[in-house]
């Protein structure tokens, strides 16, 4: 998003995933397996000294998570938009490869300086619409979504939540968790980004790179390894995988759900809603033994937008309640005005959009009301007629808001909704006031 607002010669290099974690034989993933392992603990399936053994061999090295969490999703995307050097995403953070890559990095950048070669000349909407593409082959992030949005924003292409849409048909083809099994460090060994580019070089659009060349460039010579962890597109892990748009009464502007990560069977459902006023409703309740909920209820969070809960937080993937849990309950649909981590997987029906602290119907949900969900329609329909509606609305008002000073008020004041990609509104557009480089 810098690179972008000053749109001068830029490129990226990421540090990298950590290793595999390892416990009993087995390779665990940080982020998706604590969500599983913590859900254990709650069902009483595993003792707290496993867990925390566990957790002591999950993050081996330095890196980021070694799922295809977010960091690994933004890598990827950013890779499939020619913004870093190829096998940037996924190369882990020790290897050697790691190092001299970003020494590559280092030399190939002082040539864009010397050919201005900016970041708008490489990230125009059809590079975005490769990384859009790409995010959807891989099974990537929710969180995508906020941060291309922004980015495209600064950069002044025009994006829109209807844009995400271009990648619902593209099958997953990344066998990595939280949507598969494996691990990026298994990603990197099976040929990466570059044989992920090859699988989709008929969806490609021409665009730019950092090289100066064109995005095909990447997949030039590239092969898969393994095809265990990378998928042909006509023998896919999953068909039409992509992140899918659900609008309707309940987010008029949009939400989003991920399809590679969620229970098919709930992809289309109807059910009543168990609403959680905010953060601290939820925390306080979601483990009564006593909580009214059926595997059939979709739970509503409210508050947790970007000016409800100042930051949009990741709180999105809710636990399940713990008498469910207790049953073998292992997914059921959440929906939120929050964010979920990338790393996360499940039902989450996320960035409402507009959120309940901005006036959206979110804010109107009650505990009982029946919610449809339709993944395949993109439909999100609160089924609570217009009247009762308009009542609920004359007699609501937000919540006070949680800051009243400071960086933190100037954020809640500006942030844009998730629709827009929640950046603050004076930072939408390049800034056309950078003095001559020659002077410099």
């Amino acid at each position: 998003m810098g690179a972008a607002s000053v749109d001068l010669p830029s490129i990226v290099v990421s540090s990298g995933p950590m290793l595999n974690g390892k416990w009993k034989g087995q390779d665990i993933g940080a982020g998706t397996d604590v969500w599983k392992f913590s859900e254990a603990v709650r069902a009483g399936d595993m003792t707290l000294q496993d867990f925390m053994a566990a957790e002591a061999g999950m993050s081996r090295s330095k890196g980021v998570c070694m799922t295809m969490g977010t960091a690994s999703t933004m890598a990827s995307i950013t890779e499939a938009m020619g913004m870093a050097l190829p096998t940037n995403a996924a190369l882990p953070a020790v290897d050697a490869r790691r190092y001299t890559l970003a020494h590559l990095t280092g030399h190939r950048i002082v040539e864009m300086v010397e050919e201005d070669l900016k970041p708008s000349d490489i990230m125009t909407r059809e590079a975005f619409e490769n990384g859009i593409i790409a995010n959807a082959a891989v099974g990537g992030s929710t969180n995508a979504v906020v941060h291309l949005l922004a980015i495209a924003g600064r950069v002044g292409v025009d994006i829109t939540l209807a844009d995400i849409e271009l990648g619902s048909e593209i099958p997953l083809l990344v066998n990595c968790m939280p949507s598969g099994k494996y691990l990026m460090e298994d990603f990197a060994y099976a040929g990466g980004i570059p044989a992920v580019l090859a699988e989709l070089k008929d969806h490609l659009r021409k665009s730019k790179t950092v090289l100066g060349g064109d995005i095909a460039d990447y997949a030039d010579g590239a092969e898969c390894f393994n095809r265990d962890v990378i998928y042909a597109f006509d023998a896919p892990v999953k068909p039409a995988a992509g992140l899918r748009v659900l609008r309707g009464n309940l987010a008029p502007d949009g939400a989003i759900v991920k399809p590679s990560a969620a229970t098919d069977a709930l992809l289309e459902h109807e059910g009543p809603a168990y609403v959680f006023e905010n953060i601290e409703d939820l925390k306080s309740n979601i483990d009564r033994d006593d909580l009214p909920v059926t595997p059939d209820t979709i739970l509503v969070l409210k508050g947790c937008g970007p000016k409800g809960y100042p930051g949009m937080p990741e709180v999105g993937n809710m636990p399940i309640p713990a008498a469910l849990i207790k049953q073998g309950v292992k997914d059921m649909i959440r929906e939120s005005d929050a964010r979920m981590s990338g790393t996360a997987y499940g039902t989450g029906i996320l960035h409402v959009a507009p959120e309940a602290q901005a006036g959206g119907t979110l804010a109107l949900v009650k505990t009982g009301d029946r919610i449809r969900v339709s993944a395949s329609k993109g439909e999100l329909t609160l089924l609570v007629d217009d009247a009762e509606l308009a009542t609920r609305r004359a007699a609501w008002a937000p919540d006070a808001p949680r800051v009243t000073r400071g960086y933190q008020k100037l954020y809640v004041d500006t942030v844009l909704q998730a629709d827009r990609g929640a950046d603050l509104d004076f930072l939408v557009g390049k800034d056309t006031r950078i003095p001559d480089r020659e002077s410099h």
